[in-house]
């Protein structure tokens, strides 16, 4: 009975099996471990789960990069009974296809950490690297070798890649030249190049990579910046000093910005918040560069996740605050498996008619349209997105699609691939970039590295006219990443009658904005030193001169029953030579100022009043200003009392040492903010060496500084620096420098002195 009952289930499970019925079951981890490294699933072993090997820096995984759990409990590709999966090390493409030279040493293949050196054959000049080096990321350091001699051609040699063949050697007017790779690399780039009248070839530089080659941030954020700087840019810069920098934003015609990113379950869950996360910082950046685009941003796998509509940008129902907190907020709860690509493309396709027929024809023509997309390219619903992708192209070319007939209008569309992931699949996605001026293909192993990039993308080093540029989140804990994150600090050593030590806020590249106090009368300027690091080390900076406001003085009102007197407790620094303006060293945003009104987005003729309304515009603005603590600086966090709450809390200051009227106001008088206490808010409480610092806001990716830490009621903490908080009964108060105008335009202002003055508003009012 029971053989019978087990040969009829037998043959019942043949007979399926006949029918092409799927045995459903989990995959197992047998066989899957890696030599060198690791692995991480999706889904853990059940079915649909991807397992993605991970190696160390200079190692790629072998022979295969990702297995996928088939229903039937088998992993796609098999792993191989004779080639296990290892960490293999990271190879370089040959750099022997060099014409008309020598490399050296010639090696059958190139490793991580080999050198190579470059020579030409007499006769010829060799321009770029004469020497690379094999990078872990499977490219070679610097730039491709060509020999070439002068022929009288229009065009110089553009050199072959390692790597790669190239067909043409005729290089005048017209002539094209043809690359493809070797083996099994394959091309990023142009795979043709066509000379022009210019002397310039078409198309960017073609590059060989294998499966394992992967961009770095910084080549990502070069390449993308320089890319797209023709979408953000126009003839006009938006100062003199800007010409050199990667985007230019302009401030004329209508930006549209869309955004794609996969959440298939190819992406990981950690992957997706990372990317979320890039793209607010990618917002910030272009917004603290005074423009504002419309945006659309969606998420997708299967189905289309809306964050952003872009027609609520034209309905003026949106704002780029509440765009930032809507990403913020959203969240994957449950994946749904596929990937529509050509979905994502259509919805893009969409809004784009939508916005075509609220503008016209003519209004049309001058929106710009930047499609940015990261996705690993395993479309597997809704087809190839190309013909969308060239419909696109007719709507924004206005239908001239001959080619080479497109003129100006390949002006006004780019779609960039941010290609992320261990297995992409680079034929299905280079052939969806469009535009001109750069690469528009970035091939990149982790979505981590995105945020970095997107710092990277705006050359801040070159932008001298931009204060308040700042790196928003510190990639360690360590000086650099703080003096990034706060690149206008400064330290004021004074070792005249009084040895003091002071902050100081960086406000031009001549001058830094201290407290009054920080000085004794008989100082001189050779007594000071400001110190200043530039992300190579400690910058110590001589002084100039060194001006406090004609109305400080700290004995003024001791008959009346206050000791030490801090109202008007600011002072201005010039240094003897100005500052390299770079990412670690640049000035903060003052008041009153075009420079903080283009900051604050402030169109048209803005005022002082207008600059204050938006920076302390509620009963308690929480502010910032910097303490001393290891590596370099923390920020405190404090909110300035306002409003009805600035009586409760200039109160306070009766109970400081060295006061004895019973009126507050003749100790705290209109020109301070005071801070502290622990009511709605615990704030921190300033230390001994805090004077003179900035009281600072941010908005929009740049710092304002709103005032100048002066005095406290109570000395809470142990040493000099540190995060303390406050007490009931202990305040704060700063300079407020809206007070201070007359004094900061009268030495900071004046362009008729040798110094890069300030541009402070015509209505102060």
């Amino acid at each position: 009975m029971g053989a019978s009952s087990n040969w009829s289930w037998y043959a019942a499970l043949l007979w399926l099996l006949s029918f092409g019925a799927e045995v459903l079951c989990d995959c197992t981890d047998h066989g899957m471990q890696i030599q060198g490294g690791n692995f991480t699933l999706t889904k853990e072993l059940k079915k649909g789960s991807l397992l993605i090997y991970r190696c160390n820096d200079g190692y790629y995984p072998y022979p295969a990069l990702t297995r996928m759990c088939q229903p039937n409990g088998s992993w796609k590709p098999a792993p191989r009974r004779f080639s296990p999966q290892k960490c293999k090390l990271v190879e370089c493409p040959d750099p022997n296809v060099m014409e008309n030279g020598n490399v050296s040493p010639p090696e059958v293949q190139y490793f991580v950490g080999n050198e190579t050196s470059y020579e030409c054959y007499s006769g010829y000049t060799l321009r770029g690297s004469s020497k690379r080096i094999c990078l872990p990321n499977g490219k070679w350091s610097g730039s491709t070798p060509i020999c070439s001699r002068d022929s009288g051609s229009a065009c110089p040699d553009p050199g072959v890649p390692p790597g790669a063949s190239r067909a043409g050697n005729m290089f005048g007017i017209d002539d094209k030249v043809r690359y493809t790779c070797n083996g099994e690399l394959f091309l990023v780039g142009s795979k043709e190049r066509v000379c022009l009248e210019n002397g310039q070839w078409t198309g960017t530089e073609p590059a060989c990579y294998y499966k394992h080659t992967f961009d770095t941030p910084r080549e990502v954020a070069e390449s993308f910046g320089g890319a797209i700087k023709g979408t953000l840019t126009t003839t006009q810069s938006l100062n003199d000093t800007q010409e050199g920098r990667l985007i230019r934003i302009s401030k004329s015609g209508t930006l549209n910005i869309y955004i794609g990113v996969d959440i298939s379950e190819s992406i990981e869950k950690e992957d997706f918040e990372k990317a979320r996360d890039a793209i607010i910082t990618l917002i910030k950046k272009i917004a603290s560069f005074s423009v504002s685009p419309n945006y659309e941003i969606v998420f997708f796998s299967s189905e289309i996740y809306r964050v952003v509509n872009i027609l609520d940008f034209f309905n003026a129902t949106v704002e780029l605050n509440k765009v930032i907190e809507d990403l913020e907020k959203f969240k994957i709860e449950n994946k749904i498996t596929g990937t529509d690509l050509n979905m994502v493309f259509k919805t893009f396709e969409k809004q784009m008619a939508f916005i075509k027929r609220q503008a016209g024809d003519e209004g049309f023509k001058a929106h710009r349209h930047a499609l940015i997309l990261f996705t690993d390219g395993a479309y597997n619903m809704g087809g190839s997105p190309e013909p969308t992708v060239a419909r696109i192209k007719n709507t924004v070319y206005m239908n001239h699609t001959a080619e080479n007939n497109v003129g100006t209008r390949d002006d006004f569309l780019d779609i960039y691939i941010f290609a992320i992931g261990s297995d992409i699949f680079d034929d299905d996605l280079q052939p969806l970039t469009v535009g001109t001026g750069g690469n528009h293909y970035f091939r990149m192993s982790k979505i981590v590295e995105l945020k970095e990039t997107f710092d990277l993308i705006i050359d801040e080093s070159e932008v001298v006219g931009m204060c308040g540029l700042h790196r928003d989140y510190e990639t360690t804990e360590d000086k650099e990443s703080k003096r990034k994150r706060y690149p206008w600090l400064a330290f004021i050593v004074n070792t005249g009658r009084k040895a003091k030590t002071c902050i100081g806020s960086l406000v031009s590249p001549d001058f830094v904005l201290t407290a009054a106090h920080c000085f004794t009368f008989g100082d001189l300027p050779a007594n000071i030193v400001v110190e200043i690091e530039d992300g190579l080390g400690s910058k110590v900076k001589t002084v100039k001169s060194f001006t406090l406001h004609p109305l400080y003085n700290i004995t003024a009102k001791v008959k009346e029953g206050v000791a030490e007197f801090y109202d008007y407790d600011l002072a201005i620094i010039r240094l003897e030579e100005p500052v390299r303006i770079s990412e670690f060293v640049r000035p903060i945003c003052i008041p009153c100022t075009q420079e903080t009104s283009d900051a604050l987005n402030l169109v048209g003729e803005s005022t002082c009043k207008q600059q204050e309304q938006v920076l302390l515009k509620s009963y308690r603005e929480q502010l910032g200003f910097l303490t001393r603590k290891h590596p370099l600086v923390a920020e405190k966090i404090v909110h300035a009392k306002l409003g009805e709450n600035r009586d409760l809390c200039i109160k306070k200051a009766l109970s400081a040492p060295g006061i004895t009227t019973k009126n507050e106001r003749v100790a705290v008088t209109d020109n301070f903010l005071c801070t502290g206490g622990r009511v709605g808010y615990r704030d921190h409480i300033a230390c001994t060496g805090d004077s003179g610092g900035a009281v600072f806001k941010n908005f929009n990716q740049r710092t304002i500084q709103i005032g100048v830490v002066s005095w406290g009621t109570q000395a809470l903490c142990s040493s000099t620096g540190g995060l303390v908080e406050s007490n009931d009964e202990s305040r704060d108060f700063h300079i407020n420098l809206f007070r201070m105008i007359d004094f900061l335009s009268q030495n900071l202002g004046d362009d008729s002195q040798d110094y890069t003055a300030l541009k402070f508003l015509k209505n102060g009012a």
